[in-house]
């Protein structure tokens, strides 16, 4: 017996969604309330880390609730983009590293994004 995806797939998507804002509303808070402290870690500014803080609280705002769910996966996207850039041309850091985080984590968030978005994020939306 099949299980029709279509009804789970929605709810999937929503799960998706959910988790990803989740994972980028408490990075971008953690840019915006210590800009110092983590753009040494990130090897940024502390204006660029603030205003990347507030990209990804945005972005997680609209994967959340579904509003213009797109434009908030493709500022994931982008995101992910320069953390992995940075991560493997700058840092040199493998795909698992061996001290801190390899760029698999940016690569899945990516990926993820990238559903939201080829999606519309899914039946679950506002606009």
């Amino acid at each position: 017996m099949m299980i029709n995806a279509i009804p789970l797939t929605s709810y999937a998507l929503l799960a998706l969604r959910l988790i990803t804002a989740i994972v980028f509303f408490s990075s971008g808070r953690s840019h915006v309330e210590k800009p110092e402290e983590r753009g040494k870690q990130i090897g940024m500014s502390p204006g660029i880390t603030r205003f990347l803080g507030i990209m990804e609280i945005i972005a997680a705002i609209s994967i959340a609730f579904g509003m213009l769910t797109q434009v908030g996966a493709l500022i994931i996207m982008v995101v992910m983009l320069g953390a992995m850039q940075r991560k493997i041309f700058e840092w040199k850091t493998g795909f698992y590293a061996d001290k801190g985080y390899g760029w698999h984590y940016d690569l899945t968030y990516f990926i993820a994004a990238a559903v939201i978005f080829s999606t519309g994020g899914g039946r679950f939306v506002l606009f």
